[in-house]
């Protein structure tokens, strides 16, 4: 089996969750930080997937390394390669789709509740819960690209994932796991206790934490099940 690529924009913001699911299911991985200077390749060829993750910048930064993130993403989908995409992942895709990102009707920050659409693409990917709690810490959103299936929403930000066959957008941090949970809980800034005040979406760090425990093992296990929905055509090849 070719490896998974998986494209970190940010050395703090690594894959987590998603590393620790695919070596326990021993699916090869290579991730490139382009935050330490490893370049993104040309191209999918050597690769069976693709994974994007999360970062502080917006999608609409004009930084190379995002335009080159974009190439991959309809490279991978042309192939018929998976492509799933994390909070900016997820934003990173919709533009290479040709929609908008922009600012979210409000922000989200923290363990929040999303809504999944009464349609069986949303419960393939989420199953049969129609309520999740997930993480979440965007202040952008993406709109809906043409040929997606909408599949879950919140009150905060209508649009939280799509669909388009294989690829998965979301709006949240499903790889979240719980070193990188109390490192960003512990974040701290003018800014962000600004938006604190003004936002009730926005938790501070010692809620995020409080309820760890309660939160963390059942995203995870939906973050199971994502990705084996993700990679269950490939692992399917390889087998």
């Amino acid at each position: 089996m070719k490896p998974v690529l998986v494209l970190q924009h940010l050395s703090s913001d690594g894959p987590a969750y998603l590393a620790t699911w695919m070596q326990r299911n021993e699916v090869p991985l290579e991730v490139r930080n382009t935050d330490a200077g490893e370049a993104y390749p040309e191209h999918m060829n050597a690769y069976s997937a693709l994974a994007i993750l999360g970062g502080e910048m917006s999608a609409n930064d004009p930084l190379p390394s995002l335009r080159r993130a974009e190439l991959l993403i309809l490279d991978a989908m042309a192939r018929g390669r998976p492509v799933i995409g994390h909070c900016l992942g997820g934003q990173l895709m919709a533009r290479a789709l040709g929609v908008r990102v922009g600012p979210s009707p409000e922000p989200e920050v923290g363990w929040q509740p999303l809504t999944l659409q009464d349609h069986p693409c949303a419960r393939h990917w989420f199953g049969d819960t129609l309520v999740r709690t997930v993480f979440q810490w965007h202040e952008e959103a993406f709109e809906l690209p043409r040929g997606a299936t909408w599949l879950a929403t919140s009150a905060a930000c209508p649009h939280q994932a799509f669909a388009i066959g294989p690829h998965l957008a979301m709006q949240f941090h499903l790889e979240v796991d719980e070193e990188k949970l109390r490192r960003w809980s512990m974040l701290d800034s003018d800014a962000y206790r600004d938006m604190q005040q003004r936002h009730a979406t926005v938790q501070g760090g010692a809620a995020m934490r409080e309820v760890i425990a309660e939160h963390l093992p059942m995203q995870q296990a939906l973050a199971d099940r994502i990705y084996a929905c993700w990679l269950a055509g490939v692992t399917e090849r390889a087998g």
